[in-house]
């Protein structure tokens, strides 16, 4: 007896979570991204639980929690965040074209690293369950009007270092990745699954 709430807006956790045969609600929380972490691990690890602080606070002010509580059933909210690193820096969503271009030229130069959390709440104990996974992707040389027509459709605005491993455009180029498919994308399948059978023994 569970329901499951993705706290994400993001397309590819949502194909993701599908893909792992669950059936799930979405919400999502605006937060302020702007946490000033050094350590990757620990920044992806607290912008999850800052995303999870927003939800609640939503669903509390909706009046959303009190059936919750007293179901029978026991609702989990997941949230994560990602990061890429490159060249040793933090990269986060890019917000100009000129930005956009400049990572993804540096992804022929070198590798991009993958630095993805994921928090499961249980909401009936209000117990959390956090962990994080890393990955990382090598590109054949990516062409310029492979990267002139990412940035003219936008989807790189979207995703953290406009690194976009899944696109037909990208996916091709992309020579070898060491780690997993999914936790480049934002949802490691097997750290998620440890973490909701985790969260369900707090029940």
């Amino acid at each position: 007896m569970m329901k499951l709430i993705l706290g994400s807006a993001s397309r590819s956790r949502r194909q993701i979570l599908s893909e792992m045969g669950y059936q799930f609600t979405v919400l999502s929380a605006d937060i302020d991204e702007e946490i000033r972490i050094e350590k990757p691990e620990e920044l992806v690890v607290a912008l999850a639980h800052e995303k999870a602080n927003a939800i609640l606070t939503k669903m509390v002010k909706n009046g959303m929690m009190q059936d919750i509580v007293e179901s029978q059933e026991t609702t989990l909210l997941i949230t994560a965040d990602k990061v890429v690193i490159h060249d040793g820096v933090i990269r986060k969503k890019p917000t100009t074209s000129e930005g956009a271009r400049k990572f993804i030229q540096g992804y022929s130069q070198s590798h991009a690293s993958t630095i993805g959390s994921v928090l499961v709440t249980n909401m009936k104990s209000c117990v959390r369950m956090e962990g994080w996974d890393k990955s990382e992707v090598y590109f054949h040389k990516i062409p310029d009007e492979v990267i002139d027509s990412l940035i003219e459709e936008g989807s790189v605005f979207y995703v953290a270092g406009g690194l976009l491993v899944e696109h037909p455009l990208t996916s091709p180029l992309v020579e070898s990745i060491v780690g997993t498919m999914d936790s480049v994308m934002g949802l490691p399948k097997e750290l998620t699954e440890k973490l909701i059978k985790a969260s369900l023994q707090e029940s």
